[in-house]
């Protein structure tokens, strides 16, 4: 009998080990769906404490199995579990203030939920008022069918001259000598004639005539005075006495260079010369050296005693003559070459008319606008335009350059790296926009010097509608004050050319002799007034950016030019002498 029942209590003690196997699974699985690491880490914790527990050298005795202590074992386990389990859900519930039967976590809790609400409506406002002012102040300026709309800048207390520390310390030093003795030999000692035809337009054979001052000089020859040669593109005849005082040019310059009117009347073959091979010298090199015309030119000359030089444009350079002969070539530009007394009254009378169109003395701007047909399809840049345009620019370019043409595949390609490189002259909307950006504001008075502006009146409007204040010297003078003006195209560059050096600020568009001539007669007279030359490599980089925003642009613009206003700037190896001055022509204060 003790037998069975001992067999009996066996049997239940595994019943009851079954049983609670189950019920721990059960458990645990309920708790993975919770938080499946932590029930891992509790399945893989009580298997080591059943292994731990099962071979523990604990004493057994008979009446007490291992069975027992391992139930034992579980049972904590179950009660640290549900502990665990319901601290759980009560965190999860904790987020939800409203489900919560705790008024202090319920309290706290709603706390927090006003902190987000508030923070959640305070980032939308934010985000709205950013979205509100994007929309304001749209990428550059807006457009609005051909008028631009561009934000109004604060002007800079420099806006109309540059800082007067900044221009003092170089004065021009190019003026005749006073009291100086003439280095001329007797007119008969001479090396020989030198001839030239300054071609091109007024500004082009205003360099060549400078430069034919200074070859004279360089080989001791006597010069003829030069001819104005007919241009195709000016088509105009005008002479050398039609434009510049030529009693003043041969005086001012009588202890330098020997100058007569025309060629001596021993020679009586003038239709030679431009036409006979022994009469000319060509293949002169560009920006030959002192030594070039020394070594080439002077025998032929002492042979001959009578030469036309051809071609002469820029047949000399600026860094291999001696000083004096660049100082020689400012003292032509700057003081010798002046224009004739009905000239300079009726640049006087223009100028003044500007200072004074608002019934007081206001400064003005002179602009001059290159974007003729002639330099846009020279350039071979892509402008705006519609289809219609680009196809008749297209054949006038084939027409005009075939060479450079060809099949006109190559030009995309050449006008994006051009752009680039800032050697595309800017558009009229594009030069409103920078001005504006720069802080001139929408009342500046504007002088226009230009040709016929490519696109007409429609590629004007953007300029002419920011800058309402625009006008040239047809709009500024009557038909009857330009009348005797009109005989000579040369006559009209010469008064724009006047106006602009006159002005507060110069502004130019792109290059060439006009500006370049402009900048450097301005920074002669001291380096006080601005002559902006903008920067187009960095502009057309900013005009394409999609990102940038108006005021990035406009910081962009200041800090570039800051620099870019006509301040005293040091010579370089292949400098512009005519752009530049400062080494040879000015002098310390």
């Amino acid at each position: 009998m003790k037998e069975v029942e001992r067999y009996r209590r066996e049997l239940r003690n595994l019943h009851h080990y079954c049983h609670t196997k189950r019920s721990r699974k059960r458990k645990i699985k309920t708790k993975l769906a919770f938080s499946p690491k932590r029930a891992m880490a509790e399945l893989r914790h009580s298997s080591s404490l059943g292994s731990r527990a099962g071979s523990s050298p604990m004493k057994r005795d008979d009446t007490a199995s291992p069975l027992i202590h391992e139930q034992h074992a579980d049972d904590d386990d179950d009660g640290r579990s549900r502990h665990l389990f319901r601290d759980r859900v009560r965190s999860i519930w904790s987020y939800f203030p409203f489900l919560s039967d705790d008024p202090r976590v319920s309290q706290q809790n709603s706390r927090i939920s006003l902190c987000l609400a508030l923070f959640v409506v305070v980032a939308g406002l934010i985000s709205i008022l950013s979205i509100v002012n994007h929309l304001n102040a749209p990428y550059l300026c807006k457009k609005d069918g051909i008028v631009l709309h561009c934000p109004r800048v604060k002007e800079a207390p420099s806006l109309w001259e540059n800082p007067y520390s900044a221009t003092t310390s170089w004065k021009p030093c190019a003026e005749r000598r006073l009291g100086g003795i003439s280095e001329l030999p007797p007119e008969n000692e001479t090396n020989g004639y030198i001839f030239i035809h300054a071609e091109g337009g007024l500004n082009q054979q205003r360099i060549a005539i400078c430069n034919a001052v200074a070859v004279a000089k360089i080989m001791n020859a006597t010069l003829i005075l030069p001819v104005l040669k007919q241009d195709q593109i000016w088509k105009d005849q005008t002479k050398f006495e039609d434009i510049f005082d030529v009693d003043h040019f041969i005086d001012y310059l009588k202890d330098d260079v020997r100058i007569v009117r025309d060629i001596p009347d021993w020679f009586t073959d003038k239709s030679e010369l431009f036409s006979s091979i022994r009469r000319t010298v060509k293949n002169i090199p560009k920006y030959a050296p002192a030594q070039f015309y020394i070594d080439n030119v002077l025998p032929r000359i002492k042979e001959k005693k009578i030469m036309a030089l051809k071609p002469f444009v820029d047949r000399l350079g600026y860094d291999n003559v001696p000083p004096e002969i660049n100082r020689l070539r400012c003292r032509v530009n700057y003081h010798a070459l002046k224009f004739l007394p009905e000239i300079e009254q009726m640049s006087d009378l223009l100028a003044s008319r500007m200072k004074n169109r608002t019934g007081s003395s206001n400064p003005y701007m002179a602009l001059h606008l290159r974007f003729e047909k002639g330099m846009v399809g020279l350039s071979f840049c892509d402008f705006v335009g519609t289809r219609e345009e680009k196809a008749k620019m297209a054949e006038y370019r084939k027409k005009e350059w075939p060479r450079r043409y060809k099949n006109g595949s190559h030009l995309w390609q050449l006008a994006l790296q051009k752009r680039k490189e800032g050697r595309c002259p800017l558009e009229p909307g594009e030069v409103a926009v920078i001005l504006r950006a720069m802080g001139y504001p929408k009342e500046t008075q504007i002088y226009v010097a230009s040709g016929q502006v490519y696109g007409g009146q429609n590629r004007m409007a953007p300029l002419r509608n920011m800058f309402p204040n625009l006008v040239t010297k047809e709009e500024l003078a009557s038909q009857e004050e330009l009348a005797g003006f009109r005989k000579h195209v040369t006559s009209l560059a010469a008064l724009d050319f006047l106006v602009c050096l006159k002005s507060d600020v110069f502004v130019m568009t792109h290059g060439g002799n006009f500006a370049k001539l402009i900048i450097g007669a301005r920074r002669y007279m001291g380096h006080r007034y601005k002559s902006i030359k903008p920067d187009k490599g960095l502009m057309s980089k900013s005009f394409g950016d999609p990102y940038m925003g108006w005021a990035s642009f406009v910081e962009d613009v200041v800090v570039t030019h800051q620099t870019r206003t006509g301040l005293p700037e040091e010579t370089f190896p292949n400098y512009d002498l005519w752009e530049n001055p400062l080494t040879p022509c000015m002098c310390k204060a």
